[in-house]
């Protein structure tokens, strides 16, 4: 196993995008949705061009494991906030203490934009996720149901 002295944590650039994609898609097959993804990798790598979102990676032997993919956003009520889109340790990664090392540099570059809030979803079942969160001063929101409207359903 790696240990954490050996992990880099970083800002993500663009020669990092691939082996992000490949990570979305684990992570899509972990939360058994492997046919989610649409998003092809063209238009991905054009919105990461377009600042659509900005990375924080994990890498270990000049291997991307880890990534926190997340985008500003505002709260009319909080103001400044980011968006934690996705949040993926590699499955042979899990449990040496990269999440933390990952998440933690993710708050702190909140701090550095001087947030007021930063948000994300975990779904319900992935109890792993939970138990890391619930080691944070977190607040799990059982108000707010998540609503979605897909691209084909825009008319």
């Amino acid at each position: 196993m790696t240990k954490k002295e050996e992990i880099i944590i970083r800002i993500g650039t663009k020669t990092d995008l691939k082996a992000v994609y490949g990570l979305i898609h684990e992570l899509a097959i972990y939360e058994h949705e492997p046919n989610e993804p649409s998003n092809p990798f063209i238009e991905f790598e054009k919105d990461y061009e377009n600042a659509c979102f900005e990375l924080i990676v994990a890498e270990f032997n000049k291997q991307i494991i880890g990534i926190t993919l997340f985008h500003p956003a505002y709260s009319s009520w909080k103001g400044r906030t980011l968006y934690l889109d996705d949040f993926i340790i590699s499955a042979d990664y899990r449990g040496a203490g990269i999440g933390k090392l990952l998440f933690d540099y993710f708050i702190e570059e909140g701090k550095k934009r001087s947030v007021n809030q930063i948000r994300w979803h975990v779904l319900d079942w992935n109890e792993p996720a939970i138990g890391f969160y619930k080691k944070y001063p977190c607040t799990f929101d059982s108000q707010w149901i998540t609503c979605k409207l897909e691209k084909e359903k825009l008319i």
